[in-house]
């Protein structure tokens, strides 16, 4: 793949997501070198977030992996968004990746981590992987051709779009905080279910069919999501901004932050409507 003009269509094929999904096994292995060392020395970032010698290792990993296998592609890291928005906003097609997602999970030991990496093509995440190396798991998906889990030799496609509200729906949420604004989402439900766990793998629960809806009422930066919602609505889900439910997209204003989202299986959404 290279640059391409904005009048131009962009297509991404399934042998170029085995790289990608490539790319994130390694930089999954560079991850699990730190984590199964005894000493995990954090630093804390300005903004208040924890960083690891993992986050760098990986983010080292997949920079470099990107620009051998994909070159003249924009990338943004979490660990290298000191982008200036001058030159951000003229992207039309960019990698954007999240090298150590559920970084509180890692230093917690208790596997629930990922790492990201999503392609964005004129806002939306047309593509993305979720590889998360303890469960040696990893999601991917290509808008409008299918969405997938792989297992060791094991590869299923994922298809959530005919799939039925449970009878007591299935809520996902943060293992690491519930805000306000979601709890009192939930409380509208009625009778429901809740699971907890870390990372982008929220959405993936839903992507699997494991989860009915994903309510997410709280800060979070586009790295964090972009993955993620490529492989869901890859699988026929849907991440729609809260409470105007339009998409959520990407690179269309200089602050990084998502509004509020929900992310669901279609057939939420009928429901809610």
């Amino acid at each position: 793949m290279s640059s391409q003009r904005i009048d131009q269509p962009f297509d991404i094929t399934e042998n170029q997501l085995q790289q990608v999904i490539s790319i994130a096994i390694d930089a999954g292995n560079a991850i699990m070198q730190v984590y199964s060392s005894s000493d995990l020395q954090v630093v804390t970032k300005q903004d208040d977030s924890p960083v690891t010698a993992a986050d760098i290792a990986s983010h080292n990993v997949i920079v470099a992996g990107l620009e051998s296998q994909f070159a003249g592609i924009p990338i943004m890291s979490e660990e290298a968004a000191d982008i200036p928005w001058e030159e951000r906003q003229l992207w039309n097609t960019y990698w954007l990746i999240d090298p150590l997602d559920g970084t509180k999970e890692f230093i917690k030991r208790n596997g629930e981590f990922t790492v990201n990496i999503a392609l964005i093509h004129h806002g939306k995440a047309i593509a993305g992987v979720v590889y998360a190396p303890v469960l040696e798991t990893c999601y991917s998906g290509i808008c409008h051709q299918g969405a997938w889990l792989e297992q060791g030799d094991k590869r299923v496609k994922l298809d959530i779009s005919q799939r039925p509200i449970s009878e007591n729906p299935i809520v996902v949420g943060s293992r690491s905080h519930i805000s306000p604004d979601v709890a009192a989402y939930v409380a509208n439900i009625g009778e429901h279910e809740m699971q907890s766990v870390g990372s982008s793998l929220k959405f993936c629960l839903v992507a699997e069919g494991k989860a009915d809806v994903y309510p997410r009422m709280g800060l979070t930066s586009e790295w964090d999501t972009a993955a993620a919602q490529a492989v869901l609505e890859s699988a026929g889900g849907q991440v729609l901004r809260h409470p105007d439910l339009a998409p959520l997209d990407y690179n269309q204003k200089e602050d990084i932050l998502n509004p509020y989202f929900i992310a669901a299986s279609p057939k939420w959404f009928e429901r809610q409507s």
